[in-house]
């Protein structure tokens, strides 16, 4: 054999050998995103209790939720920042310790 045939016999060898050991991915997969959504719910049960919801009417809800879609409609006013420049100057060019 030729030093060629054993480089192709070598790479061979390592696909196969690649393919011998693959972890079994499947048999844990969800379970973080299960054991995630079970860490956030308060109460598993909430869908079987069939009372009303206490505290809010039905117009009350429906304008609040009116509300809450409106606020998506304008973005909110720009909130104004306060610049604290120790600068006096109103020159635009000018920074703070620079002469005129």
């Amino acid at each position: 054999m030729n030093k060629s045939s054993y480089c192709a016999v070598l790479a061979a060898l390592a696909m196969l050998a690649g393919c011998a050991a693959t972890p079994n991915y499947d048999k844990h997969f969800g379970d973080a995103v299960r054991q995630s959504r079970a860490a956030m719910t308060v109460n598993p049960k909430a869908s079987a209790n069939r009372d009303p919801v206490a505290g809010l009417d039905g117009q009350a809800a429906a304008q609040a939720m009116a509300r809450y879609q409106d606020s998506f409609k304008a973005p909110p006013p720009p909130v104004p920042l306060i610049s604290l420049s120790s600068s006096s100057s109103s020159s635009a060019g000018a920074g703070a310790g620079e002469a005129k």
